[in-house]
């Protein structure tokens, strides 16, 4: 109680104002008064419900067992005061996303190309210019890491509010799991092929799925740590990979649309919608890794090492995927098409790489390729779900992101013989919702914080945060309206997608971007009139 009285009597409450983003600018006036003891309200209740309750109590003290012994990261949602930040090397920004992106598992996003019937060339087209437009919306969300010191989905609640943003929470928990499962799929396939597929998937996916998890519980420093450097051999290889099917490609067969007309613009617009969702996947984790460096790191450098960090790795994984399915696909060269039809991606890649048993040892290295990625999503998913609330927040980190491994791995191994639908059904869906959470997190800061800046302190105080109904409206408004009426799915095509040819092209992403903007910047007009916050 002392903590908010000191708040309520400060002059002058710990503010971040966006124009002082340059280092040659001076630091935010900052007040950390409640920050240090822990007492802002979400943290100081959650310490309460521990010392009240006898499980949760036993949790915290097993966290602390596990401190003690191995090191895992106690942090948790709490707000990093400046004084407090531990930053890498801003070239961590950079290496980080290469991990995260040179992966067997952002393969098959190439490989739908070919399955969609777009030629080499505009795969790589639709694919790049996706990429780019997706990173950016990553690239812009990570700006807020540094200066707010807060995790992604806690820099949502000043758009959100509190409440609201507990919705994020669950969106992003499930964007990552959906992701999760993708890279699990393909590295059982992987490890299927390495044992002459006498192994099933399903061991390959329990494997990973505990390796994963193991290193996750570590936390921030050990994650950048191991992504700066974990991408190196898997470039190699994957280099290694085209150099081998680069002589069966075959860039001159053309798309089954041609290269004009509404079925080849619509086949065009849903690859690089699918690859768009890819990209902006992460804006809702990017702070979550950027929390750690000074508030006045400029944003300009964080959102152009993010930029690149994703596009580059993003795109070279991207166009081998659609190297693979122009040879195995469009170009059906036996035996990579028979080996394609019969084991998925793993037998494909097992067949290209020759001899044998170099075969064999470029996909044991490959499967642990997928590691660094799915490190970052469970991290970040036990981080969102401690966000839901003050006895979620009492659970430690560690074991939210070993009810998220678990979860994970079931929906893997029984989704495991469908790979190519769950990369198109779920990856194109998340679009939706990325573009909708970026829009409103860009207005919020450019617009209408743009004089104000942050009241840093009232991060976990409801009362003075923004109700959220502007944002949460915007959010279900662009997806209703505009991602309903724009998909275009293999089980529903909206109204307006049917529009471009009779497998329709998927626009909702654009159309949910629109409606946001519109909604939004109109609600919070409203709400900011009349509840002053």
């Amino acid at each position: 109680m002392e903590a908010e009285k000191r708040h309520s009597s400060s002059d002058s409450p710990e503010v971040y104002s966006s124009e002082k983003r340059d280092l040659e600018a001076s630091a935010p006036p900052y007040d950390n008064t409640g920050v240090e003891d822990g007492s802002f309200d979400e943290v100081r209740r959650a310490r309460e419900i521990q010392d009240r309750t006898g499980v949760f109590r036993n949790l915290r003290r097993a966290e602390e067992w596990l401190d003690s012994k191995v090191g895992i990261e106690m942090q948790g949602i709490d707000r990093i005061p400046d004084e407090k930040k531990q930053p890498p090397s801003l070239w961590n920004i950079f290496l980080l996303w290469w991990s995260l992106n040179v992966h067997v598992g952002v393969i098959p996003l190439g490989l739908l190309g070919a399955e969609f019937g777009l030629s080499l060339s505009q795969t790589v087209a639709a694919s790049v210019v996706g990429t780019i437009l997706g990173a950016s919306c990553t690239s812009f969300t990570g700006t807020l890491g540094p200066k707010l010191g807060l995790r992604q989905i806690a820099t949502s609640r000043y758009s959100f509010g509190f409440y609201g943003a507990k919705l994020c929470s669950v969106l992003n928990v499930v964007v990552g799991g959906g992701f999760y499962v993708v890279n699990l799929v393909v590295v059982g396939q992987i490890l299927s092929a390495v044992s002459d597929f006498t192994m099933s998937i399903t061991v390959g996916i329990v494997i990973i799925s505990i390796v994963s998890y193991v290193i996750s519980i570590f936390g921030f420093r050990m994650i950048h740590t191991y992504e700066k450097y974990s991408w190196i051999v898997t470039f190699i290889l994957l280099a290694v990979l085209i150099g081998q099917a680069a002589p069966y490609v075959d860039p001159s067969v053309p798309g089954l649309d041609g290269d004009s007309g509404l079925g080849f613009a619509g086949t065009f617009l849903s690859i690089l919608a699918i690859n768009f969702s890819n990209a902006s996947g992460w804006c809702s984790i990017a702070a979550d890794y950027y929390c750690n460096f000074p508030a006045k790191t400029p944003s300009w450098k964080v959102f152009t090492f993010t930029l690149a960090g994703i596009v580059l790795p993003t795109t070279w994984s991207v166009v081998i995927g659609a190297c693979l399915g122009n040879i195995a696909v469009f170009a059906a060269v036996p035996p990579f098409a028979d080996a394609y039809e019969a084991h998925g991606l793993g037998g494909l890649i097992y067949t290209i790489y020759h001899p044998i048993g170099w075969s064999k040892f470029c996909l044991v290295i490959l499967t642990f390729s997928v590691l660094g990625n799915n490190i970052a999503i469970n991290y970040s998913s036990g981080l969102s779900l401690q966000l839901l609330g003050h006895y979620f927040h009492a659970v430690p980190r560690f074991i939210w992101s070993l009810i998220f491994a678990v979860v994970v791995a079931v929906l893997a191994i029984a989704g495991q013989q469908n790979l190519s639908a769950v990369v198109n059904d779920f990856v194109s869906l998340l679009g939706y919702w990325t573009i909708s959470f970026t829009l409103i997190l860009l207005l919020e800061d450019k617009v209408f914080r743009r004089r104000e800046g942050y009241n840093l302190v009232a991060w976990d105080q409801p009362s003075k945060l923004p109700l959220g109904v502007a944002a949460v409206t915007a959010l279900l408004a662009g997806y209703l309206a505009g991602g309903v009426t724009g998909m275009a799915q293999v089980w529903y095509i909206g109204p307006i997608a049917a529009q471009f040819g009779p497998f329709g092209g998927d626009v909702g992403i654009w159309l949910s971007g629109a409606i946001t903007i519109v909604v939004y910047g109109i609600g919070r007009v409203i709400e900011r009139k009349y509840t002053g916050r």
